[in-house]
């Protein structure tokens, strides 16, 4: 039996996030309800931060409502703050992912605070989710370059992946947030990780806006990394981070493990009809996504 790898799926919220497109909650909705189709088992649906700050994530909570929910499928959201948690957990969603950033640099420009701030709000989110039995997942940002602060010590990124686990994520997304960083540098940092916890707590996030994303996946692979990222049509980037467009697309990750031999459990007919679906959209509007390369 080939060996599963499992794919999340963050086109609707991280991808979306960094979109010129204009949606409507009911195109979000559809667009869930087409991933799902897939098999996919874990969808990122939106996001519940400040619509001022990222307009696409507004009406998370009407996506959450509208969307068929498959059992055996998890539906998740990012909640920067102790709000964004309990509006999510009054959407019923699955689960919840926190974020971090590696550098103080992106800290300040993404989140307006420190790391060690950072952690305390973290901190606080996973205690009351603990309480609501809502699992947590994190994301660790800038994992191997920054762009402000430059390169990252893949000691420091160790330890907050050690205190992620510790204060009560269950796995650690690490994030290639600019797209900058190389097999090398991937194989660098995921000898000092893991030497201090299991490839089974790690997932990989990689951007391909310097076409290495593939070779990321590869090499993390070989490191016993078991869970990527991906979004569909290649949609999006972060909003906050110079550089950032180039989400690994989900169909090309797909393809990629499945002739490798791994087994993603994919319907590639049903994943074929969500990137029309999502192509579409983007040439109808004739507008170029800040995603693309």
């Amino acid at each position: 039996m080939n060996k599963y790898i499992k794919i999340i799926e963050v086109g609707p919220r991280d991808g979306l996030q960094n979109e010129s497109i204009e949606t409507s909650i009911s195109w979000k909705v559809e667009l869930v309800d087409h991933l799902t189709a897939t098999g996919l088992k874990q969808i990122e649906v939106g996001s519940f931060v400040s619509p001022k700050r990222v307009p696409q994530m507004a009406g998370s909570t009407k996506v959450f409502d509208g969307i068929k929910k498959k059992n055996g499928t998890s539906y998740s959201a990012l909640v920067p703050n102790l709000k964004g948690l309990h509006l999510a957990l009054e959407a019923r969603a699955s689960e919840v992912a926190v974020f971090i950033s590696a550098t103080e640099g992106f800290s300040r420009s993404n989140l307006n605070c420190t790391i060690a701030e950072s952690l305390a709000t973290i901190t606080e989110i996973i205690a009351v989710a603990d309480h609501a039995k809502c699992p947590v997942r994190g994301y660790i940002s800038c994992i191997t370059h920054c762009p402000f602060d430059g390169r990252v010590n893949p000691l420091h990124v160790a330890s907050l992946c050690e205190r992620l686990l510790d204060i009560g994520c269950y796995e650690i997304s690490l994030g290639d947030t600019i797209g900058k960083a190389s097999a090398d540098n991937i194989s660098t940092l995921l000898d000092t990780v893991c030497a201090k916890i299991s490839a089974e707590n790690l997932a990989g996030h990689f951007h391909d806006t310097n076409d290495n994303a593939l070779a990321n996946v590869a090499t993390s692979l070989a490191f016993g990394v078991q869970t990527f990222d991906a979004s569909i049509a290649g949609l999006g980037g972060c909003p906050f981070a110079p550089g950032a467009p180039g989400n690994l697309d989900t169909g090309k990750l797909v393809r990629f493990l499945e002739d490798k031999g791994f087994d993603t459990r994919i319907n590639m007919q049903m994943l074929a009809k969500a990137e029309a679906f999502v192509s579409n959209k983007i040439n109808s509007k004739n507008h170029q996504p800040y995603g693309r390369n």
